[in-house]
């Protein structure tokens, strides 16, 4: 099943190069930009919230392992060519405001000249783990949980800016600011450096309810405070000459929003309120709810809180480990010209005799923990190759289950909703999820996601529309008819697989 392996990719459309859709009969009021992992998409949208036209680019995606490290200034390159093509395919004239989309726990050091200091390492560099891990030991990871909404883990700043001050002390010492990716772009695009709440929020270093940095956390931490950029979301700024010049259509174009991808995947996908999970599987994958409303008294340790704006939140769980898995199996076990999709479906649900925790990538929910790495036990002398792949999808449907066990206490009896290409591309991985959460799995149709809601939650912001939700719900194109109904025979199986792999899990990392 080729189309498995060619569409595992994160928000962006499955086919190589550059892809673009035109419909050029309304004038395009906003630009909306997505920068993934994986690839960069532009979108021109309508007043009303309707995409127009979109350009997606896809880089050579690999493993989560290979996402560690980026190049920051390579990055700020693929989006401004994507918004080159796009705006030279279309007739775009004008256009008012940009959105920007990108991918939450990125950090890049600049020196005074706004120059990069560091690479910009990526939520999958784990270098830090270790001393996520020593975090423990000086800090109540309960209380600090409480107020960042994030737990001690490597792919959040703290661990990071430690380790860079260890192991890369001369880039530190020349650090005169921290940075996402997020508000690096904005630096190149717009000369500003502000950071926004959904960005920050992130970061581990960011109290919720304040919306503002932890300054109590960060002081107790040395780092110095004049390193962290302003925290803005009122200030819309526009281009630099230099990019108003080469964007002609731009040049009287406020930026309206910054905003972390997982927000505007959920809501893009129609899940904006408490009665919608978005079950998001692209190269990783995640389980959120995004709502209005402020952050829950008592966050389960198993589930992080972030913002989409000041004024909604997004409550989920992230596994590092997804479709970038599904597809290194593939590759791995020499299964890339075979009809995997007919294999898998022919396969009992776990009738491999395996258990497997899916760490390849370390872990992040539900446990957290610094150690985890990818286990597979059980494995027999007849043990087939499409076994391991059906084994390791039901394994990471196992991880859902966790997660969506802990959302239940904040968004009790949400129905679920598939999205990202991983899983558009498997309907059998769907009906895997669909089983072991015995719950229903609705199609999200939306193909790309974070470009649209990044579009919502700036026509939302600029007073172009009423609400995201009146917008979004309503939108047919949003909800595939499809529904994965759960088998309970299937689901009774599942229990019991699912009670091995936590079993081996607290018997390997407590």
């Amino acid at each position: 099943m080729s189309s498995v392996l060619d569409e595992v990719v994160d928000g962006v459309e499955p086919a190589p190069g550059i892809l673009s859709v035109m419909e050029a009969t309304r004038p395009a009021f906003l630009l909306s930009i997505d920068v993934g992992t994986s690839g960069v998409r532009a979108s021109l949208f309508d007043e009303h919230g309707a995409e127009m036209s979109s350009l997606g680019r896809r880089r050579n995606d690999g493993p989560p392992s290979d996402l560690g490290e980026f190049d920051p200034e390579a990055l700020v390159d693929e989006v401004i060519s994507t918004i080159d093509d796009l705006l030279a395919s279309s007739s775009a004239d004008e256009i008012q405001f940009i959105a920007i989309s990108t991918f939450w726990h990125s950090l890049v050091g600049v020196d005074a000249e706004g120059s990069p200091t560091t690479p910009l390492l990526s939520w999958a560099d784990t270098r830090a783990a270790r001393i996520a891990e020593r975090l423990r030991d000086s800090f109540n990871e309960t209380e600090i949980h409480a107020r960042t909404g994030c737990r001690f883990h490597a792919s959040y700043w703290p661990p990071k800016l430690l380790w860079i001050r260890s192991e890369w002390p001369e880039k530190f010492a020349a650090t005169r600011s921290w940075l996402g990716f997020g508000e690096y772009l904005s630096l190149r695009l717009f000369g500003e450096t502000r950071a926004s709440i959904s960005l920050a929020s992130a970061t581990g270093l960011f109290n919720q309810r304040a919306c503002e940095w932890d300054w109590e956390f960060i002081r107790a931490l040395d780092f110095s405070s004049g390193t962290f950029p302003q925290i803005d979301d009122e200030t819309r700024p526009r281009l630099t000459a230099r990019f108003a010049r080469r964007w002609p259509a731009l040049a009287g174009a406020h930026l309206a929003v910054v905003a972390g991808d997982g927000a505007t995947n959920n809501i893009g996908a129609g899940c904006s309120t408490k009665d919608k999970l978005a079950l998001m599987v692209g190269t990783s994958g995640a389980m959120r709810v995004v709502f209005a409303g402020d952050p829950p008294d008592e966050l389960p340790s198993a589930l992080w809180s972030y913002r989409a704006s000041r004024t909604r939140v997004a409550i989920g769980g992230a596994l590092s480990d997804g479709g970038g898995l599904f597809r290194w199996l593939c590759e791995s076990l020499n299964l890339e010209t075979t009809d995997v999709e007919s294999q898998l479906a022919a396969l009992e649900p776990d009738s491999h005799g395996l258990t497997i925790l899916p760490f390849w990538s370390g872990e992040r929910s539900t446990g957290w923990s610094p150690a985890a790495r990818g286990v597979v036990f059980g494995l027999k002398q007849e043990t087939q190759p499409i076994e391991i792949v059906r084994a390791t999808l039901e394994a990471i449907a196992y991880r859902f289950a966790l997660i969506y066990r802990a959302l239940e206490r904040i968004a009790p009896n949400a129905s679920v909703v598939a999205t990202g290409n991983a899983l558009r591309s498997s309907p059998v991985w769907i009906q895997i999820i669909a089983d072991v959460l015995g719950r229903p799995v609705a199609v999200g149709n939306a193909a790309e996601a974070s470009t649209r809601g990044a579009a919502l939650l700036a026509l939302e912001a600029v007073g172009k529309i009423a609400t995201i939700e009146a917008v979004s719900v309503s939108s047919a194109e949003v909800f595939d008819p499809t529904v994965f109904q759960p088998d309970t025979v299937r689901h009774d199986r599942y229990r019991e697989g699912l009670a091995r792999q936590e079993s081996l899990y607290a018997r390997l990392f407590g």
